[in-house]
């Protein structure tokens, strides 16, 4: 049985005894940083065999864990903090599973989405998570471009070598909206901070932070002609598939019909 099991996001007590049972019952325990996790480990005295699978030997170590679970191995898939393949590595491993009839299962625990969520107090209604935006400008504006008429609490995760760039993206697209920003989840020095998209954040960036927008989008009917829709997101550096897509959906068309219009748009 593969499992994949939910650890602390920060605070080491944040565990399940599930979890613990689990992780010194299985044969092997893969984790996304073995350092990272023998922290963890060490403390709840889980001594297993452990091996490495992050996102940079994916594939590598499916195969491994694939041939592993054929013997009759039960392994545990751990990341550095949270549940694996919520903005970390496993999906590959997951379809694999699925591909070779491999049973799994999944251990819950804490997550920073829903911590952060509550924290943020616009918990009462619909959301939706993104995770980390792409960092090339192009793929960033698209994927804002897609939720930008979403109403409801936007989360996205945020590096603190990002932040300031991804909080300006996201208020060119989104207008000026209330967020949150919350830092060091569960940890000592939690520290939640309500602001304006629009205000300037006076913070020394410091930790993984989690940032959730409170979307309401303005409704109103777009006035711009197709022709006029296309222009604008093609020179905002958006790939004309994407546009065309984009243009569609915000019009209720078929991508067949704006394709009409985006023949002559060079």
């Amino acid at each position: 049985m593969i499992y994949f099991v939910s650890t602390p996001i920060g605070n080491l007590k944040d565990i399940t005894l599930r979890a613990i049972e689990t992780l010194k019952s299985v044969d092997v325990i893969a984790c996304e940083d073995t350092r990272n996790s023998l922290k963890l480990l060490n403390h709840y005295d889980i001594h297993k065999k452990l091996i490495a699978y992050h996102k940079f030997n994916e594939k590598a170590s499916t195969n491994g864990i694939i041939n592993l679970a054929k013997e009759g191995k039960n392994i545990a898939i751990i990341s550095d903090s949270g549940t694996p393949l919520i903005s970390d590595p496993g999906e590959i491993l997951v379809k694999s599973l699925i591909e070779n009839n491999i049973p799994f299962t999944v251990i819950p625990g804490a997550s920073a989405v829903i911590s952060a969520l509550i924290l943020s107090g616009f918990a009462g209604g619909a959301f939706t998570f993104v995770g980390f935006l792409n960092e090339q400008n192009k793929k960033r504006r698209a994927e804002l471009e897609n939720i930008k008429n979403f109403e409801g609490a936007i989360v996205f995760y945020v590096s603190p070598y990002n932040i300031f760039d991804d909080i300006k993206s996201i208020y060119e697209i989104l207008g000026d909206q209330e967020a949150c920003l919350v830092n060091e989840i569960t940890k000592m020095y939690e520290k939640t901070l309500h602001f304006s998209l629009a205000s300037t954040l006076e913070i020394e960036p410091k930790g993984e932070y989690v940032l959730v927008v409170n979307n309401k989008p303005q409704k109103q009917k777009n006035n711009q002609s197709i022709d006029e829709q296309l222009k604008e997101l093609l020179s905002q550096g958006i790939e004309k598939n994407e546009a065309i897509k984009m243009v569609a959906k915000n019009n209720n068309l078929k991508k067949s019909e704006v394709y009409k219009f985006a023949i002559n748009i060079k």
